[in-house]
């Protein structure tokens, strides 16, 4: 108790009773010409319930001081022991705590769900809306005033945007960053893309075991997510392209005493949003998902990225589709040589200049909303103007990219009708148009059983087609979309085929790949109905998917189509598969859709 309030009566005062506005801090704020700060509705109280909330958080050692007034600072932490790629988060954390300090803020770190893709079963991607629950309840549940949201791990990064776009307290993002290179026998080698690569070459007879486990060593060794351009990796890059992030928070290895300088500034940063009531409704406009899409083809980025930015979108309310991701990405050149698509990893773009090079070329070419705010305060132009790239290699000019008009494409058609996406620069050009004879699995099961089998009636030119891999079917979307070759075909060198399903595939895959069929089987989408033998066309140019079996036909198979039972009786399974909204819609949950803000709860006693 300050010695102003020494001998003074305390009053039991209800919160509603004693407005955010008519606390100390918020006196001072009012003279400042500033908004007042939440978490004087906590800690700015002189009565029974301001004493709980300051005494219970002095058994820490914070002094009376520090519920003065100053933003109190949320440190989101997807830190986990069963999420590899995040184990640095406590070194990260604690440079953010610096950057708070830094700027007189007070800064108080939680944990929220870590969602580890390589551990989770049946997939990760079930539980990033329960993680984006998780996050947007725990930040308008406690008195905070900005959130620094840490995230690395594939769907940590969506979980976090979403749960704090919700809530809409002042946010920035900070990614753990990538790994550092794979070296496996002098080769350069890439997380994921490496790990198919050289599975099929085990089934193949052309590597030995003792092989594949020295590889599984080569390939990891350091913290960080996948130093690809998969999923961890794009999604970061959608951060700094969304502006939710600073400049280089996309690139930066996650060894490299960079990324701590980057958390510290972040840290800092967040402090002067809070003051300024620098919202994520503020930056994620219309113009930052249109940036962040032509930055998805730039990148050569993962589909993923298409389904999360939707379910993101979704919760600020700007209306997204896939459309517009065909529509925006379209004609942007492939720019960065990187694995799957190309040769190179995440350490090699960070060298060569990273994603403010990128965006600095989409600029120049009137491919960029240059006036798109970002959380330091600046327009994406002003960070990335003078951009320089550094190494011409990995990201190639966009007079001679990489490879041209290599945006995710979308696909529809009476097999799609709700649309598919592919990712033509990790497909084989000349599988991009093609009629093939369905090879049609009910079940990723039966799909693993099968390509070992001998017996399987599959050629070169069949289109595999996997069933019931969808957000209701899995459930949960599962990454078993880039289904593993039949051995005998392996053998024969056969190393890409078509293959569709309503699953989603690793942004560590590779190959002629349809992906996120909507509507989904499960959910009765014609998919379900497709039998082998079925003639289908894929023709990319056309951003078309044609089923050739005739409408009386398909009618037929539809009558006598039995839908699957339900994979859960109960629980939180249970409720995604009654609530979870199609691929084509972002995944996310019905009732998730849109934010609530964070307005100051009662009281708790």
């Amino acid at each position: 108790m300050s010695d102003e309030t020494k001998g003074k009566p305390v009053q039991d005062t209800p919160v509603q009773d004693t407005p955010v506005q008519d606390t100390p801090g918020a006196k001072e704020a009012a003279k400042q010409g500033t908004k007042p700060l939440r978490s004087q509705a906590w800690f700015g109280r002189q009565d029974k319930m301001g004493f709980y909330y300051r005494s219970f958080l002095k058994n820490s050692g914070f002094p009376q001081d520090q519920f003065d007034g100053r933003p109190v600072i949320g440190i989101c932490n997807t830190w986990s022991e069963l999420t590899p790629c995040n184990a640095h988060f406590r070194t990260i954390a604690e440079h953010v705590r610096y950057g708070v300090l830094d700027a007189g803020g007070f800064p108080l770190e939680f944990p929220v769900s870590s969602l580890g893709e390589v551990t989770m079963r049946p997939t990760a991607m079930l539980f990033r809306n329960l993680a984006s629950m998780d996050v947007e309840e725990a930040i308008r549940a406690h008195p905070l005033d900005g959130v620094v949201l840490l995230m690395g791990c594939d769907k940590t990064t969506p979980a976090l945007l979403m749960g704090a776009a919700s809530a809409d307290l002042p946010a920035i993002g900070v990614s753990g960053g990538p790994q550092l290179r794979g070296v496996y026998r002098g080769e350069i080698i890439g997380s994921g893309t490496n790990i198919i690569s050289m599975s099929e070459q085990l089934r193949a007879g052309e590597i030995t075991l003792a092989d594949f486990h020295e590889a599984e060593a080569a390939m990891n060794r350091s913290a960080g997510s996948c130093m690809t351009m998969g999923t961890a990796s794009t999604m970061a890059s959608m951060v700094e392209a969304l502006g939710l992030g600073l400049p280089e928070n996309a690139a930066i290895p996650a060894a490299d005493a960079r990324r701590n300088l980057l958390a510290r500034m972040a840290g800092r940063r967040i402090v002067e949003m809070a003051k300024a009531d620098l919202k994520p409704s503020d930056i994620l406009t219309r113009a930052a998902f249109e940036n962040a899409i032509r930055a998805l083809a730039a990148i050569g980025g993962s589909t993923n990225a298409v389904v999360h930015l939707l379910a993101i979108a979704g919760r600020v309310g700007v209306e997204l589709t896939l459309e517009d991701f065909d529509r925006l990405g379209r004609d942007v050149h492939c720019l960065v040589d990187l694995m799957p698509s190309g040769r190179f990893l995440m350490e090699d773009f960070y060298y060569a200049g990273g994603l403010p090079a990128v965006l600095r070329t989409l600029g120049e070419r009137g491919l960029l909303n240059r006036e798109a705010l970002t959380v330091n305060g600046r327009s994406i132009w002003e960070n990335v103007a003078q951009a320089p790239c550094w190494n011409k290699e990995v990201i190639t000019p966009f007079e001679t990219p990489f490879k041209a008009d290599a945006g995710i494409a979308i696909l529809k058609g009476n097999l799609a009708p709700d649309g598919a996406v592919i990712k033509p620069s990790a497909a084989s050009p000349e599988l991009m148009q093609h009629t093939g004879r369905a090879v049609v699995f009910e079940s990723v099961e039966e799909m693993h059983h099968a390509v070992n089998d001998e017996a399987l009636d599959i050629d070169a030119s069949s289109i595999m087609v996997l069933k019931h891999c969808g957000p209701k079917g899995y459930p949960g979307m599962a990454e078993v979309g880039n289904m593993p070759l039949p051995a005998k075909l392996l053998r024969q060198g056969v190393r890409d085929m078509i293959r569709i399903s309503d699953a989603r595939m690793s942004g560590t895959a590779y190959g002629t790949v349809v992906l996120h069929v909507a509507p989904e089987a499960t959910a009765g989408g014609p998919l379900a109905l497709v039998k082998t033998g079925d003639l289908i066309t894929l023709d990319v140019p056309a951003r078309a998917l044609h089923l050739h079996v005739s409408e009386e036909e398909l009618a037929q198979r539809r009558a006598a189509w039995v839908p699957p039972a339900p994979h859960a009786e109960r629980g939180y399974q249970r409720l995604y598969i009654d609530h979870v909204l199609q691929a084509d819609r972002g995944a996310d949950f019905d009732f998730l859709v849109g934010r609530t803000g964070s307005p100051v709860p009662r009281d708790n006693h």
